[in-house]
């Protein structure tokens, strides 16, 4: 039977819809590993105590050192400008980005979130810091993240959650407000990012 030869083009793109579906890959990580949850009022923890934000809840299912940097009220713009202190204090492995919600509930230019969600990745990446996304709902009806999440995801073949918040925040007994979750909402989020980077491989 004769040899069938394919354009490279068709290659090409055969390639680029098999890598589509594939799972974004981590490093796996020791027990001690420190690991950088950096946010806003979502990280922070605001609507339960300290111990059960989320970023102390993944700490005890993980047993990794996870820093809560979450500041509330904060936008994109300053969690930017924020971003390379905390990397130089804690020189994180892993860096878990949940950002952007502010800039939303302030009505500003999505566009501008996308771009400094996108330069938190990159400055992180650089300094060979692995990431997890996290996105975080629009308020309105559907109560879903912007779809720029999942396409910066996607460009830097990072693991992302975008349906943990949307989850909690529409369901009354895991929320303490209409924005934030409550410590249970909290170990909702925790477990199912935990669940990701076992199916990434960090874990």
């Amino acid at each position: 039977m004769g040899s069938v030869r394919l354009c490279p083009g068709i290659v090409a793109l055969f390639l680029l819809l098999a890598g589509c579906g594939q799972q974004a890959k981590l490093q796996p990580l020791p027990a001690d590993a420190v690991v950088l949850a950096f946010g806003d009022s979502l990280t922070y923890g605001t609507g339960a105590n300290e111990e059960e934000s989320y970023p102390a809840q993944l700490a005890r299912l993980t047993g990794w050192r996870v820093v809560r940097e979450g500041v509330p009220g904060e936008v994109s713009d300053a969690g930017l400008a924020r971003l390379p202190a905390a990397l130089d204090e804690h020189r994180p492995r892993l860096l878990i980005l949940c950002h952007g919600g502010n800039d939303f509930l302030r009505r500003l230019p999505k566009g501008k979130a996308a771009e400094n969600v996108r330069a938190m990745i990159r400055l992180a990446k650089s300094r060979g810091v692995d990431v997890l996304l996290i996105g975080t709902p629009e308020m309105g009806f559907t109560l879903t993240p912007p779809e720029f999440y999942a396409g910066i995801a996607n460009e830097f073949r990072i693991p992302y959650e975008g349906d943990a918040l949307t989850k909690i925040l529409r369901n009354g007994e895991l929320k303490s407000d209409q924005v934030h979750p409550n410590a249970k909402g909290y170990r909702l989020m925790a477990e199912r990012v935990a669940d990701l980077l076992r199916k990434s491989g960090a874990i």
